[in-house]
């Protein structure tokens, strides 16, 4: 029944994260996936977005359940259970405050001119892309260590260093004509990994100790 709660809460957090980034682009004309921002399709001042926010907000909470609970179904290893936790604290709350406090239109203000708001949402931004890609690389360092556990090891290495590619690539130049689409590779490769391990966890056969 555990598992079956965990699985749940990675699906459903991945799956509403996924359909608010779809319907967030597709209500506002104009709009696109390579040059924008997943946060400018629910900016402060757009119109019939609050949805969009609970959807996130709702996202990140599931998530978070997910990585906090996903420490009592697997293996207890040190790596594993500190990267989980940081997963579902950066991620899953990091989450949850973007929905929280939007950024301001456009979400390239000038410094000078930005809200509260977006002072908050761009630290919460930084600190999930800072960080997860190094929780899902520690996880699949140290996932190595269960007895058949190269499945799970081999794409939570994967998704890590893929997430982290694209991190330097929108870190580098976060006001290029790319962000859209190097910040979708990277929410992906994430969303992804989550979906994964939460169909691995339904397999306790494969989830043995060291």
């Amino acid at each position: 029944m555990k598992r079956k709660f965990v699985f749940s809460c990675g699906i459903v957090g991945a799956s509403l994260f996924i359909v608010a980034s779809i319907l967030g682009g597709l209500q506002i004309e104009g709009y696109s996936v390579v040059s924008q921002y997943i946060s400018e399709s629910y900016a402060t001042g757009l119109p019939n977005t609050d949805y969009l926010r609970y959807m996130y907000m709702a996202s990140g909470l599931l998530l978070a359940l997910f990585a906090f609970l996903a420490t009592t179904v697997l293996p207890s290893t040190k790596g594993v259970r500190v990267g989980l936790i940081l997963f579902g604290i950066i991620y899953g709350l990091g989450t949850m405050i973007t929905g929280f406090f939007p950024c301001d239109m456009g979400c390239r203000p000038d410094p000078e001119d930005a809200t509260l708001s977006q002072f908050i949402h761009n630290t919460a931004g930084f600190l999930v892309y800072s960080i997860v890609p190094f929780c899902l690389i520690g996880i699949g360092v140290d996932s190595r260590k269960w007895s058949g556990a190269i499945n799970i090891s081999s794409y939570s290495l994967l998704c890590g260093a893929l997430s982290l590619v694209f991190v330097f690539l929108l870190f580098g130049n976060p006001t290029g004509s790319m962000i859209g689409l190097f910040q979708r590779v990277i929410e992906g490769a994430i969303l992804f990994w989550v979906i994964r391990t939460a169909f691995y966890m339904l397999q306790p056969d494969k989830i043995k100790a060291p």
